[in-house]
């Protein structure tokens, strides 16, 4: 088997169970030269696999079994067997000891590299039979078992280094790198990204510092740590973020770019002083997350179509709304990502810019410049644009220069803060814009949030009462079951796994522009919109209810004011 596996190589394995293409295989060993990096690598990279696809087929073609790292307990006895920086040089994850037998089974997300196996081989002094998992399943599984001793020791050498005396210390370059501060910031982001995080709060009490991260919406508490590492943790990310290290009176902002697992994130960074001292959120963004492919945004059949209808319109506003982490920046660069063809010429003003498309003129709003959205968008319109979008409608300027820039034969996508399709055409009136203008201008108005998925491993089955009928609109006569959330090692304890999409799309029919330019109000807007056959967001919502995709709590909570 040994000499089986020395014989293959990953390449091979991937053509072969057709995960990739020969041309793409020599496109990838092309890009490999001189770079340094594992064939897996690049391939991942360049999105021409998945980590999980090379997995699956290392896997089928030989005949190892694939390990779910998340749906496995491993016992301290087995974690004490191989230290630390060996699992993560290698990429590999003890799992069980076979006692009688001698053999160590390891998880690997390169079970070809015989180097590594016999390095563990020599360490343990057992035989090592291989099973398979990807880079990230083991990176998690590293920061679970053991990310909690890596920073007690890292702070323990931060509180032995606060006891040396100054002059003593003369950092050289390449050890600032590896003090005990830098390696607790880099790690708290690391754990961050492969928790799916959206955000990291790191918050000052009176005397510890909290640190929470933001999963699927939700905050959860991740550490505790003595208020004496606050100054020292704000320092590291003021100097990675390109802020004021010496200003602690005033807010401040900052952006950070760090790779984890071989994939750049963008980390938005907004520090605030409180009582206790300054809390820091850093909001964190793959560079691929929000340009999604409209399959993923989650949008049903009936919602594809309409998206599609709103989007085929040559000139016209497209608004999308909802709060705060709803979601609105994803759909609109997918939308932009699906119209972006050569023959046409797309400008953004942002603020700021979330994500860089290829194909696309990004503007990021500078108001020290006097860069407005009013104006970088008026002399967008001396750019010849086909498509425009503006990251926000925030005044009664920005919003007449849209409608202008609409009527004009071009296609304004854009986002608003409202609750409902209806109300962002109230909006836009009390905005002070004519309603025959908005009339003549809007297109459609989706209006969306987010549902946290239930986790499929634990989610639980039982009847619905009759109040959770009355609100979903059922029959009381009728059984409905619905699902609720439980909790297990593979969502965490949380009971939800991810988010999807829930959304109320109007467009915008003759009837419609009739109501809204007799500046009837959102309800007549609503009652038309739904005789025409609009769903509304709880309508959507329900709809997962009711197929066991989320929760009768998430769907209350993104419909509250249906």
């Amino acid at each position: 088997m040994d000499y089986v596996r020395k014989k293959l190589r990953l390449g091979d394995v991937l053509v072969n169970s057709k995960a990739i293409s020969n041309t793409q295989l020599l496109q990838a060993l092309d890009l490999q030269k001189g770079s340094g990096k594992k064939l897996g690598e690049v391939l991942v990279e360049e999105g021409i696999v998945t980590e999980e696809q090379i997995a699956m087929a290392l896997s089928t073609q030989l005949h190892i079994e694939l390990i779910d790292l998340t749906a496995i307990a491993v016992s301290q006895d087995i974690l004490n067997l191989i230290p630390v920086n060996v699992l993560k040089k290698n990429k590999i994850f003890p799992i069980e000891y076979a006692d009688s037998m001698n053999v160590l089974r390891v998880a690997m997300a390169d079970p070809m590299d015989m180097y590594a196996q016999d390095d563990i081989s020599i360490i343990t002094n057992c035989q090592v039979e291989p099973a398979v998992t990807t880079t990230r399943n083991i990176m998690l599984a590293i920061d679970k078992y053991y990310g909690q001793d890596e920073v007690t020791t890292a702070l323990e050498a931060y509180a032995k280094e606060k006891n040396l005396n100054v002059e003593e210390v003369d950092a050289a370059e390449e050890d600032i790198n590896n003090s005990p501060i830098v390696m607790l910031v880099k790690e708290m982001i690391d754990k961050a990204v492969r928790q799916r995080a959206s955000d990291i709060h790191i918050e000052p009490t009176e005397r510890k510092v909290r640190v929470r991260y933001r999963i699927d919406g939700a905050l959860y508490e991740k550490a505790k740590y003595d208020i004496n590492v606050l100054n020292a943790m704000v320092a590291r990310i003021k100097i990675i973020g390109g802020m004021d290290i010496a200003e602690k009176r005033k807010p401040q902002d900052g952006r950070i770019t760090q790779v984890v697992d071989r994939m750049e994130y963008d980390i938005r960074v907004s520090v605030l002083p409180t009582v206790y001292g300054e809390k820091v959120v850093m909001r964190l963004t793959s560079k691929t997350g929000l340009t999604k492919e409209k399959s993923q945004l989650g949008l049903k059949p009936r919602e594809m179509e309409q998206f599609d209808y709103i989007l085929r319109n040559p000139h016209g506003i497209l608004l999308v709304t909802g709060p705060t982490g709803s979601g609105k920046s994803t759909t609109l660069y997918t939308a932009l990502s699906e119209l972006n063809r050569e023959d046409v010429n797309i400008i953004t003003v942002e603020d700021p810019v979330e994500a860089n498309i290829d194909g696309i003129n990004q503007v990021q709003v500078n108001p020290k410049a006097e860069l407005t959205f009013a104006t970088a968008l008026r002399s967008i319109l001396r750019q010849d644009p086909d498509i425009i979008m503006i990251g926000e409608i925030r005044d009664k300027e920005t919003a007449s220069i849209a409608v202008q820039a609409s009527i004009t034969g071009h296609l304004v996508v854009s986002t608003l803060h409202t609750n409902s399709s209806a109300s962002t055409i109230t909006r836009l009136e009390d905005m002070g814009i004519e309603s025959y203008l908005i009339a003549d201008s809007v297109i459609g108005v989706i209006a969306q949030r987010l549902v946290r998925r239930l986790c499929n491993d634990c989610k639980r089955s039982r009847p619905a009462t009759a109040d959770e009928k009355e609100l979903m609109g059922c029959r009381m006569e009728e059984e409905v079951m619905i699902y609720e959330p439980c909790g297990c090692s593979k969502c965490e304890n949380t009971g939800y796994k991810g988010r999807i999409g829930v959304y109320e799309i109007m467009k915008m029919s003759p009837r419609l522009k009739t109501i809204v330019s007799k500046r009837q109000g959102a309800d007549a807007i609503k009652e038309q919109a739904l005789r025409e056959g609009m769903y509304t967001l709880r309508m959507s919502a329900t709809e997962y209810v009711l197929d066991g995709t989320t929760s009768f709590d998430e769907m209350v909570k993104v419909s509250f004011d249906s």
